[in-house]
């Protein structure tokens, strides 16, 4: 597909993707003409970007860790860096919290919803 319908399929910005691709997040194909022709699974490989991003990695953390996000991991981790690794305990610590802090939200919604039904009947 054409970076004008990743942009659209994906909510990215067509100048974002081009970023993504400068940073080595993101290889589309070259066509004869020039143009990108993104693959299909690169809808999810962008929305994948765009987690990392929003959960605050830069986006040299993200080139490290993005292959991890294929099944099976494709890299070599041998030569991480301990602040690298460390960067990443740190995050994944953060995620854990706002995970537990979502799955408490949710409860206590599904709890509230429980409660409106019972009265209606």
């Amino acid at each position: 597909m054409r970076i004008g319908e990743l942009s659209r399929r994906t909510g990215i910005p067509a100048r974002l993707l081009r970023y993504y691709e400068e940073q080595g997040l993101l290889t589309p194909v070259r066509l004869a003409n020039g143009y990108r022709d993104y693959a299909e699974h690169l809808v999810d490989r962008v929305q994948q970007i765009r987690g990392l991003l929003d959960a605050g990695l830069p986006t040299r953390v993200i080139r490290e860790v993005l292959p991890c996000t294929d099944n099976p991991c494709t890299i070599t981790v041998s030569d991480a860096s301990e602040e690298l690794v460390a960067l990443l305990e740190a995050e994944r610590d953060r995620m854990d919290a706002r995970i537990a802090c979502l799955a408490r939200n949710r409860d206590a919604i599904a709890a509230y919803l429980r409660q409106v039904e019972a009265a209606r009947r």
